[in-house]
């Protein structure tokens, strides 16, 4: 009863601007589903308000983003990419905002008390050093090849450039 069809095609969602990207990191904590984890990180989100814009900066200047200086959009450059894929391969919590609120959480409770700064400083570098140990452990480098490979199409400038300085004898 009552069906229309309809064609139409999606259109994708628009690009981040450098405002939008700060919103996005002030309000990282939507993306959360652990309730708890969620209210630790809803008032501050990723990085302060100091700090947001300070972070876009790096990753621009490290050329991991893209910033066209007109329209203020952002998009990823491949060196980005890959090094997001390299994360996600070797250690995903590292890109998840449950971390950051899982941080702010233990930062929480050292300042009420509930747990030393030496034990929360403990617990960290446990994890910073299973992680480093589990990627240390890895050989991913064929899948970061294939990331790579499925990216070039994306960034023929960056391809072409370095056939170049091969041709001219050089090591990029």
């Amino acid at each position: 009863k009552g069906f229309d069809l309809r064609e139409g095609e999606t259109s994708p969602p628009k690009r981040y601007t450098s405002g939008s990207m700060i919103l996005a990191m002030e309000n990282a904590g939507q993306l959360i589903e652990d309730e708890e984890l969620r209210s630790r990180i809803k008032g501050s989100g990723i990085g302060t308000s100091a700090t947001r814009a300070e972070i876009l900066k790096k990753l621009v200047n490290n050329k991991y983003l893209a910033l066209n200086g007109k329209t203020q959009i952002i998009t990823p450059t491949q060196l980005g990419e890959l090094i997001v894929e390299a994360v996600n391969l070797s250690m995903p919590p590292l890109l998840r905002p449950e971390l950051t609120a899982s941080w702010e959480k233990g930062l929480t409770m050292v300042q009420q008390g509930e747990i030393s700064e030496a034990d929360y400083m403990a617990k960290l570098r446990d994890f910073v050093a299973r992680r480093t140990g589990l990627a240390a452990g890895q050989s991913a480098s064929y899948k970061l090849r294939e990331a790579f490979e499925a990216s070039r199409q994306y960034y023929p400038a960056v391809t072409e450039k370095r056939r170049a300085v091969r041709r001219k004898g050089g090591s990029k």
